[in-house]
């Protein structure tokens, strides 16, 4: 019986993807700091001779938070998750831009279009990062992987004009580790001879699925390092950390990891929100959250009929200003895609929260997800997307 071939799983994983997709809109901010975290009002201005003015971090005032920043920006110590006014002190000359979704999210279908022609057993894990099961791809076993690899940057960069980087592993958990080893435009090839001199050494936390929590615990048994993880008897991390992730700290550890690649999953839910530049309140920002949520209402609805899906549950995500959150649901006769039921659910929803204190956040979401395929069915069926019966009032903030 012939040998089964070695498992060839890449991760690949866009370099600073949303601050390189507006370096190919301003590419005049080459080499320099640039922050992706304003708002509208942080548009560039064109000026008459043709030159662009840009918004600069020191100017900015409010509570957002950075999405992401190019590299000469995170040399700073600005990174992904920081607040605005933090980033601010410490690149204050950076460049401020604002966040521009709709974009992004072409960019990352024409990568992902590229990659499936070369190799169409893909894992989508979000807008800048894919899983690809190479074992099988003609030619990958001669040589781990690197053609391969080659040829899925080239196509990206063919079909984008950005660059990725990859790395090519025996399973997820160590691609995924490699694709950040050698950022940006890399090329990592990583083997079971690598982990003592690659993985061990780096921070326990780059072990996608230790988390801020579990590595603070971690470090408080001077367990730093995922080598530190890899040493420890793994009844003591069984006996520290609970049976089931003790056991698979362990095995993470010496880069153990048995997932498949899924080439495709049902989503449960799809949501819209947005964090305000500054607190609005229900009565006196009436007219200002009215138009926000309508508009989130708007894009949700566009958002299912894109990726063919009804819902028939409707929900909002409320975030105050002591940071307490709030979420509300509302199940409809029938599933919808239509933006003015979405509109009026959602609505709905809001008549049954306190709205005294300011919002810092809003969102809206759709989930009990059907496939318009599954519901296709006969006239006056109980699956038939139609308009729920329910009569609707208008909630406090309305216009």
């Amino acid at each position: 019986m012939p040998e089964a071939p070695r498992r060839l799983i890449a991760h690949l994983d866009m370099d600073a993807f949303y601050a390189s997709v507006e370096l190919l809109r301003y590419p005049d901010l080459r080499g320099r700091a640039v922050v992706i975290g304003g708002g509208r009002r942080h548009q560039p201005v064109q000026r008459p001779d043709g030159s662009r003015e840009y918004a600069q971090m020191r100017d900015y005032t409010g509570r957002g938070v950075i999405t992401t920043s190019t590299y000469e920006a995170r040399a700073l110590g600005v990174h992904s998750g920081m607040g605005v006014m933090k980033a601010a002190q410490l690149a204050p000359d950076a460049v401020l831009l604002p966040i521009d979704f709709d974009e992004y999210r072409k960019y990352s279908r024409l990568f992902k279009a590229a990659v499936r022609e070369i190799a169409p057993l893909v894992e989508d894990r979000g807008i800048d990062e894919i899983y690809l099961d190479l074992t099988e791809l003609p030619g990958a076993q001669l040589d781990a992987g690197h053609e391969a690899a080659q040829r899925l940057k080239a196509a990206v960069h063919t079909a984008t004009g950005l660059s990725c980087s990859i790395a090519v592993a025996p399973n997820k958990l160590l691609a995924k580790i490699g694709s950040e080893l050698d950022k940006p435009d890399g090329l990592t090839l990583l083997g079971p001879n690598d982990i003592e001199s690659r993985i061990w050494p780096l921070a326990a936390k780059k072990v996608n699925g230790i988390g801020p929590k579990a590595s603070e615990k971690l470090a408080g048994f001077g367990l730093h390092t995922i080598g530190d993880i890899a040493a420890a008897d793994p009844a003591w991390l069984v006996e520290r950390f609970g049976k089931s992730y003790g056991a698979w700290l362990h095995a993470a550890s010496h880069g153990r990891d048995d997932r498949a690649v899924v080439t495709f999953s049902e989503p449960k839910s799809i949501s819209r929100e947005t964090t305000f530049e500054r607190d609005l309140h229900a009565v006196r920002d009436r007219a200002t959250l009215s138009a926000i949520f309508t508009e989130l209402c708007v894009e949700l609805a566009g958002d299912l009929a894109r990726k063919g899906y009804a819902s028939r549950t409707i929900g909002i995500k409320l975030r105050f200003d002591d940071f307490k959150i709030v979420t509300r649901d509302l199940s409809l006769p029938a599933h919808t895609m239509d933006a003015q039921t979405i509109r009026r659910a959602a609505g709905e929803c809001l008549k049954r929260v306190d709205l005294t204190r300011r919002l810092r956040l809003l969102g809206v979401r759709a989930g009990a997800l059907a496939t318009l395929a599954e519901l296709v069915a006969p006239q006056g069926s109980a699956h038939a997307v139609r308009e729920p019966e329910a009569t609707y009032t208008l909630p406090l903030f309305d216009s």
